[in-house]
């Protein structure tokens, strides 16, 4: 559900994206299982919508969790969509899931009144996410439960002393994507409970989850910090020094020296915070 429009076809920005939405998916799977046992639910709900789904790490975990449910899940890309579509055919479970392409930003689509809304590092993407929060206060069925789920912002993968020649370079990328991003997505890092009770939900629960995931405990982890230092490139090189910018990019040359993959320090080094609210 990102507001960017969706694409004709299928460039490399979109592989590149798809490529960090499924290996989030795999090496945070863990904490994702949690979240989904933590939710405040007396029952297993039946009908769940996933808005921004992206290539379905949450729809997976939500099926995973109530076997009884189906999900319609929600993405303005194409791409994402197919790539769930294909997952759900590949874990027999076509019949439990429906896609929705919809940028929520526009008219909203018919969605039922479900169970359970989950919102996973997408509501920072809208530009008006309040007046979102209000139309889901009324999609949702009388004592539904709304969970919103985000980041803070990229994790972290490095020792603060490394790469050796310039260390604490990946505080400085962060420092400067955050910069960038600062107007182009304003509510990255937004406390949602104002907002959530504002529009009249009740707030059955917070709670703030420390994710730390050593790299020896997949191959995996290399990837994923590979992929995300290359978004954090397009984001941050404007603003870094040169000799930043070119560790930076000894560390995404996957053929060289001091690739980022051939490092046997990396860990994943993040926090997710989660909100579930009730309409009354």
């Amino acid at each position: 559900m990102t507001r960017t429009r969706p694409h004709i076809g299928h460039d490399h920005d979109a592989d590149s994206q798809e490529e960090i939405l499924d290996l989030d998916a795999e090496v945070l799977a863990e904490h994702l299982a949690a979240i989904t046992e933590w939710l405040p639910l007396a029952a297993g709900p039946r009908r769940i919508v996933d808005l921004g789904c992206g290539t379905g790490a949450g729809t997976f975990a939500l099926l995973d969790r109530f076997p009884e449910a189906h999900v319609t899940a929600v993405d303005a890309s194409p791409g994402h969509l197919r790539r769930l579509r294909e997952k759900a055919c590949a874990r027999d479970l076509a019949d439990r899931v429906h896609t929705v392409q919809a940028d929520l930003d526009d008219d909203w689509p018919d969605l039922g009144a479900p169970d359970l809304v989950w919102a996973s590092a997408s509501m920072h993407h809208l530009a008006d996410p309040a007046r979102a929060i209000r139309d889901i206060h009324d999609l949702l069925a009388p004592g539904g439960l709304f969970t919103v789920v985000e980041l803070a912002g990229f994790p972290r993968f490095l020792p603060a002393d490394a790469p050796e020649e310039r260390p604490g370079l990946e505080d400085r990328c962060h420092a400067a994507a955050d910069r960038f991003h600062a107007d182009r997505v304003p509510h990255r890092g937004a406390d949602w409970g104002p907002m959530l009770t504002g529009a009249g939900f009740a707030l059955d629960a917070e709670r703030t989850i420390a994710v730390h995931i050593e790299g020896s405990r997949s191959e995996a982890i290399g990837r994923y910090a590979l992929s995300a230092l290359r978004r954090i490139r397009g984001a941050a090189v404007g603003a870094l020094l040169p000799e930043d910018a070119a560790a930076l990019d000894r560390l995404l040359d996957t053929g060289g020296p001091h690739s980022i993959l051939r490092r046997g320090d990396l860990a994943i080094r993040t926090e997710r915070t989660v909100w579930a609210a009730r309409r009354d």
